[in-house]
């Protein structure tokens, strides 16, 4: 088979026990491009019977080579994962921006290198990683030892979602195969193939079958229920929606495993007057409309001091309007599509209603007019938006989108409580050169991370996750080892 098919076929399939397999469903469901609306393959569901196969697999895996594998052999495997995509790294890139429609400069910068690279993070840290140890008085004088031994959780569910879809999953495979783990994975039905190729990676760099498998489907009465429903299934970690993680919590409750959830936001900016408007207009340019506004991190409600506001709406209505929206392989492109038309309609009623509700639209609020051969695709025009009250769904909604509400603020005091007022608490920018009103506004708002002058910055080794209805557990570097490890403590009497 030509290679060019055979990758085809790795993409559409699932893969378990470390074999491709179309299942046994009988169901295939299609992979449409958000850039055209052309086909991209023919993807083959997981059946119920496929998904406890999956599970056997990876719980028999935790007793066999996996499981009886040292450490240092273990971790050199991990490591291997990391040179296997990039063997294959064009593949990857080809496959990620056909799902994704995302310009190939930033997949080809972030979303491939940063997929790999999380495999390499998490066995450097794992290498490095230590129990503890206590020693503790004892009425008799002669004392005790306690030390903890760490082991690995067991079958770990993966769920992961379309905005980042490498990336995201192997910031969650990678700390779980680090530990010890055997995964189930199931990718977003939009964004299936780099997941599944994965599979023939793991297979070249020795890891054994059923450590990494792989199936496709949807949520309701599909791959996605199958799998947390699963008695088998020891944890589920998640990114997507809040509303699905509330679904796979109650789901998880039976039986009691263990969850790790990155949900969703509506993150604010807060301008100060005293800021560097060069940096505010960039950073803030960026955290807007980066990968279409599909990034959970991004923003969509910014506050500018009331000095500045004029003068800030101005110019990001002039970045703005450099966006330019292509094909993911133009140069010039720096907008790709939404990632499918069901979420281009969902957007495009919030454009309708914040115009509707009298909002003042400072650029954007529909669709680009693009080539004809586009026009079946997933495009919306970035989309600055003021003048709307506090408590519109514009406001206070995900929207999930290339777009941002500006309002003005007079003091710190009202704009941390405008900063608050949400059910959300993913990630905040704050933009000043007032060391000391940095930290003195930072730590009161309520939010997994805070940038100061900057956006999207991140120290894998740090904890990175969401408070409120944004999520639950943290992951990166020893905290994700945390949810990914059981830890016992033995206690010694001398």
């Amino acid at each position: 088979m030509p290679l060019d098919q055979l990758m085809e076929e790795i993409r559409a399939q699932n893969f378990i026990n470390g074999n491709y397999t179309k299942g046994t469903s009988g169901k295939t469901f299609r992979n449409i491009s958000p850039v055209d609306g052309s086909l991209i393959s023919i993807v083959h569901e997981a059946s119920l019977k496929d998904v406890d196969a999956a599970v056997k697999a990876a719980k028999a895996a935790l007793t066999g080579p996996w499981g009886e594998m040292p450490l240092a052999k273990r971790l050199e495997i991990v490591s291997g994962i990391v040179e296997g995509i990039q063997a294959r790294f064009d593949d990857f890139l080809e496959a990620e921006v056909a799902d994704t429609g995302k310009p190939m400069s930033l997949a080809s910068h972030l979303d491939i290198p940063r997929g790999a690279a999380n495999f390499q993070i998490f066995a450097d840290i794992m290498r490095n990683h230590h129990d503890a140890a206590f020693r503790m008085p004892t009425p008799d004088g002669t004392g005790a030892l306690n030390y903890t031994v760490s082991r690995p959780k067991g079958v770990i569910g993966v769920i992961s979602p379309w905005n980042l879809p490498l990336l995201l999953m192997t910031w969650k495979v990678g700390p779980a195969l680090a530990c010890g783990n055997t995964v189930v994975v199931k990718p977003s039905e939009e964004t299936p193939s780099t997941t599944a190729m994965l599979g023939d990676v793991m297979n070249s760099v020795g890891v054994p079958p059923g450590v990494y498998n792989v199936i496709h489907g949807f949520g309701p009465n599909s791959a996605g229920e199958f799998l947390t429903q699963h008695p088998d299934v020891d944890a589920i970690t998640f990114t997507g929606e809040t509303v699905t993680g509330e679904a796979i919590m109650k789901k998880a409750a039976v039986g009691i495993r263990d969850v790790s959830f990155e949900l969703g936001g509506k993150n604010p900016a807060i301008v100060f007057a005293d800021c560097d408007l060069d940096k505010a207009i960039e950073g803030t340019n960026r955290s807007v409309f980066a990968n279409c506004g599909q990034v959970c991190l991004g923003t969509e409600k910014v506050f500018v001091e009331r000095p500045i506001f004029d003068e800030f709406v101005v110019r990001l209505k002039a970045a703005a309007e450099k966006q330019i929206c292509g094909r993911p392989d133009e140069k010039a492109t720096t907008l790709g599509p939404l990632i499918s038309q069901e979420h281009r309609d969902k957007v495009l009623n919030y454009y309708k209603l914040a115009a509707d509700s009298g909002a003042t639209v400072v650029t954007g609020g529909g669709v680009p007019n693009l080539d004809s051969s586009l026009e079946k695709g997933a495009w919306v025009e970035p989309t600055i938006w003021t003048g709307l009250p506090d408590d519109h769904p514009v406001i206070k909604e995900e929207i999930f989108g290339p777009c941002c509400h500006i309002r003005p603020f007079d003091s710190e005091e009202e704009v941390i409580a405008l900063a608050n007022d949400t059910p959300y608490g993913l990630a905040c920018s704050i933009w000043t050169e007032n060391l000391t009103r940095a930290h003195r506004v930072a730590p009161q708002i309520e939010s997994g991370i805070t940038w100061v002058n900057s956006w999207f910055l991140r120290d894998l080794r740090t904890p990175f996750g969401g408070s409120k209805q944004s999520g639950i557990g943290r992951e990166g570097g020893d905290y994700s080892l945390e949810f990914y490890t059981e830890l016992t403590n033995i206690c010694i009497k001398l």
